[in-house]
């Protein structure tokens, strides 16, 4: 009954900050200032670091330590995300302004969908104890991929769901303010800002694929997995304008974020043979990460900016109609 009152709790906690942060960065016809982004980001970092402590008195010590290893990792691997939305909102042409309201309704989508991973995921180690060496060699293997593929490549026009969604659904070539469908005529068609919200929707899929199984190697307690999860997407709308000028000086996050996939594996994999201790596993993730981010922004601190950024507006896109 207390674990019942606990995600009760829990969930209308997550619906308040997200109601929060649409009211500050979801909605507006304006971008997000490069302070505002700095502030707002430092404070929704600290809330989920400070849910730490709430961590601590539900569940203990050890609980807290897992959370916050897998709020690092969560956190960590939202960035690279992050630079995967920033060039899709360049396909598609979508205005700075406009961009906060696809990431916000994105954060709320994954949200929801990773909870259903999550659970699904518990389920299956739960019925199937095996389950764990199949998430520890799937993690291995992204690694691997990923340090040999640093290089994000995305082609939108091959993605099938956005194929089929312009097979069914009317769009518009041109942008209606920040309105995700408009009237034409009789009939209802979409703006291109859906196909950017279904693109980011989809990708946040593939992008769970990767970090759920990455959380169950530092705790199997569910209500930790997802919360840690949860607290890890509030804010990414302020952290996403704070990096948009940025993001190709974290050259190498992704070979980072490959050692701390490889790692957690390897944990996975080893986990009947030897135990590490959670304090072990948080610091071996932080010291990583925080490595490869330092070393990326000493190696490109003269870089110049990068032309098309996502702070400035880019260049239209051809958006193709139903």
């Amino acid at each position: 009954m207390n674990d019942v009152w606990t995600w009760a709790i829990f969930g209308v906690i997550v619906v308040a900050m997200l109601a929060f942060d649409l009211a500050m960065f979801g909605r507006g016809g304006r971008a997000i200032g490069f302070r505002t982004a700095l502030i707002w980001s430092v404070v929704w970092t600290a809330i989920g670091v400070a849910f730490m402590g709430v961590v601590w008195a539900l569940r203990g010590g050890d609980a807290a330590n897992e959370y916050l290893a897998g709020f690092v990792i969560e956190k960590s691997l939202s960035i690279d995300n992050l630079f995967v939305f920033a060039l899709l909102f360049g396909y598609f042409a979508v205005p700075t302004a406009l961009q906060r309201r696809v990431i916000f309704w994105g954060i709320v989508g994954a949200v929801l969908l990773r909870g259903v991973f999550i659970f699904a995921g518990a389920a299956l180690l739960d019925a199937f104890s095996w389950m764990i060496y199949v998430f520890g060699g799937f993690l291995v293997l992204t690694a691997v991929r990923m340090a040999r593929h640093g290089d994000v490549e995305i082609h939108p026009e091959q993605n099938p769901v956005l194929r089929l969604m312009r097979k069914v659904v009317p769009m518009t070539s041109e942008y209606h303010g920040e309105r995700f469908f408009i009237r034409e005529g009789a009939r209802r068609v979409a703006t291109p800002l859906v196909a950017a919200f279904v693109l980011v929707a989809t990708f946040d899929v593939v992008f769970a694929v990767d970090s759920i199984p990455a959380i169950f190697a530092v705790t199997e307690d569910t209500f930790v997995v997802y919360a840690a999860n949860a607290m890890s997407l509030l804010g990414l709308t302020a952290l996403y304008f704070l990096l948009a000028g940025m993001m190709e000086r974290f050259r190498y996050l992704s070979i980072g974020l490959a050692v701390v996939l490889g790692f957690v594996g390897v944990k996975m994999l080893l986990s009947d043979v030897y135990h590490l201790p959670i304090y072990v596993s948080l610091s071996v993730i932080v010291l990583v990460l925080t490595t490869a981010i330092v070393a990326s922004l000493w190696v490109s601190r003269n870089d110049p900016p990068t032309p098309g950024s996502p702070t400035s507006e880019p260049e239209p896109q051809p958006v193709a109609t139903a």
